[in-house]
């Protein structure tokens, strides 16, 4: 004979009571997730206050340069020497955008072929001894870039298109070199993107028959231009804002040209020679350094907000 054993079913207060147990534990603060959060938060906003004391200190002490020198003569005279009463930033602006431009012809070509090569080319042990030989690279401080240009860069251009050609300071050189400096950025952060791009784009692009150069050229690239333009972009703010390179090697003293052989002075440049000097606290040429940096502020955040709208307009969503 079968003996039956019933089980007895759970009653509605032991279901209620573990439900509420369960929800107990869901809405317990941990004390380690708290603090974690709260150190996260205050990073976030020790950068945001130190952006903002940042901007704050640069627009003060602008203002009483303003308050002197008209916006007009600012941007529009073609010279500048605030000892004399000349405050046109045409010919620092110009050193700079040339030291610059010819940084961006050294290292946007030679870093997004580096960055094809790792991620299309490159073996395994090939990128294990290349990487580490950019990131020494990025590592050299940058006033031995300076000399590098001033001992080493220079006469090679003296030696190629002669001494009567190229003066011994020169924003060539310096812009040159520039771009040797920044060639990791632009490979590392180009690399990045052209590694996201889905391994199915390229097998579908061999499935067709095309080679791996038609395939990185046509394909990967294109999949992956907002990150190049935004590794462009961030790299030419770099160029930008460089300094010791163009205060050793780019020489001294506003001079508007534009023949890279001779010398030129650019914005960060002349911050560090006239702020090495003897200057007076509340003078005018004390005040044009924070306004040539509140300047320099405004190039590179229109350089960042132009980033992020090639980004947003041009990304890439796989899923």
């Amino acid at each position: 004979m079968t003996q039956q054993i019933e089980i007895p079913s759970p009653s509605t207060t032991t279901i209620e009571a573990g439900y509420n147990r369960t929800n107990d534990l869901r809405k317990r603060r941990r004390l380690g997730e708290t603090v974690i959060q709260t150190l996260l938060f205050l990073a976030g906003g020790i950068s945001i206050l130190t952006t903002v004391g940042i901007v704050y200190e640069l627009s003060k002490e602008s203002v009483h340069f303003l308050s002197q020198v008209s916006l007009i003569e600012f941007f529009t005279h073609a010279k500048w020497n605030p000892q004399l009463g000349n405050f046109g930033i045409l010919p620092l602006l110009n050193a700079t955008l040339m030291t610059s431009t010819t940084a961006m012809l050294v290292a946007l070509p030679m870093g997004l072929s580096i960055a094809i090569y790792l991620s299309e080319y490159a073996t395994p042990k090939a990128s294990s001894i290349l990487k580490p030989i950019l990131e020494v690279l990025a590592g050299i401080p940058t006033v031995v870039y300076g000399y590098f240009a001033l001992t080493f860069m220079t006469p090679l251009l003296r030696s190629v298109l002669g001494k009567d050609v190229v003066e011994i300071y020169n924003t060539a050189s310096a812009g040159i070199v520039i771009g040797i400096l920044i060639i990791p950025m632009v490979s590392s952060m180009s690399e990045d993107a052209l590694s996201a791009v889905p391994r199915a784009l390229r097998e579908a692009s061999y499935g067709l028959g095309a080679t791996k150069l038609e395939t990185a050229i046509k394909v990967v690239l294109p999949a992956a231009i907002s990150g190049i333009v935004a590794a462009f972009i961030v790299a030419i703010s770099r160029a930008i804002g460089e300094t010791m390179i163009v205060a050793i090697a780019a020489g001294a003293g506003p001079n508007l040209t534009f023949n890279p052989f001779l010398p030129a002075e650019t914005m960060t440049g002349h911050i560090v020679r006239i702020s090495g000097g003897d200057l007076s606290y509340n003078s005018i040429d004390y005040n044009s350094i924070f306004a040539i940096g509140l300047f320099l502020f405004f190039i590179t955040l229109s350089l960042n907000i132009i980033s992020q709208r090639v980004v947003r307009r041009f990304r890439e969503v796989y899923e």
